[in-house]
């Protein structure tokens, strides 16, 4: 990487937009390199909070490497003369690089995934006939598997959960039609808001634990082991409720953009 990470001062905002113009007008590496370094944190703060998720399958300056490359596209691609804040668009970005990196791994074995699938159909079906998102023991009982071998599939598959929910959002919500205005990008724009209206009506039908797992996972940020430490419970129990969500959002979202 030919960025060093060592943290420079921040620059005050008329500094920082200076350099932000320079930039658009030169695009010199130098100065592209010192916009890196201002925003390197961003990097830093979604990697770190990634990291509990996928510790098992990649290292932290793997994850690094692959942000800083999210980080160096989105400012070369970023227009500061659209009204859209920076760190927005870079935090998709980076986080996109990530996941597509993540995605490519291939890291979970085919016996897991047949065990999700088996697990996300039975759910798809009980949903369907309960008009509600099944317990674990309903699904258990349904596809004919143990309610230990349910939970200790569904904590197994949390982190490809997780991928595959960010790799629909992330099909569909590209980050380069952040920069765009809402005249020059209207059938996007409407695209974008009816995925987000899907997410926040399905996210509101969850089961109240469930409900409450993501609300503090994706809007208070809070890691699994926090999230365990507020609800009383382990972290691989908040792990299994996690991915039971994400598989029940999956299956609701897949319904609702009719796929």
């Amino acid at each position: 990487m030919p960025v060093s990470l060592t943290q420079n001062r921040t620059l005050d905002q008329e500094k920082l937009i200076k350099l932000w113009r320079d930039f658009g007008e030169t695009k010199n590496m130098e100065l592209r390199n010192q916009l890196v370094m201002q925003y390197v944190h961003l990097v830093k703060g979604i990697v770190l909070r990634m990291m509990p998720t996928y510790r098992k399958h990649v290292d932290f300056d793997d994850l690094m490497s692959c942000g800083l490359l999210g980080l160096m596209d989105a400012i070369d691609k970023f227009d500061i003369n659209k009204e859209v804040k920076f760190e927005t668009y870079a935090s998709l970005r980076i986080k996109g690089e990530i996941i597509d990196q993540l995605r490519k791994q291939d890291w979970a074995p085919i016996s897991l995934r047949q065990k999700i699938k088996r697990i996300e159909d039975g759910m798809d079906a009980l949903e369907t006939k309960f008009g509600r998102s099944p317990s674990e023991s309903e699904v258990a009982k349904f596809i004919s598997m143990s309610v230990e071998d349910v939970k200790k599939t569904l904590d197994e598959s949390h982190a490809f959960n997780v991928v595959c929910l960010d790799e629909i959002l992330m099909d569909r919500m590209n980050s380069d039609e952040l920069v765009s205005s809402q005249d020059e990008n209207p059938e996007e724009n409407f695209e974008r808001n009816e995925i987000r209206e899907i997410l926040a009506t399905s996210i509101e039908s969850l089961p109240d634990k469930e409900k409450l797992v993501v609300s503090l996972y994706y809007n208070n940020e809070l890691t699994l082991k926090e999230i365990g430490a507020v609800l009383g419970v382990t972290e691989s129990r908040v792990s299994q409720i996690h991915a039971k969500a994400i598989i029940s959002l999956r299956i609701k979202m897949k319904h609702a953009l009719g796929e």
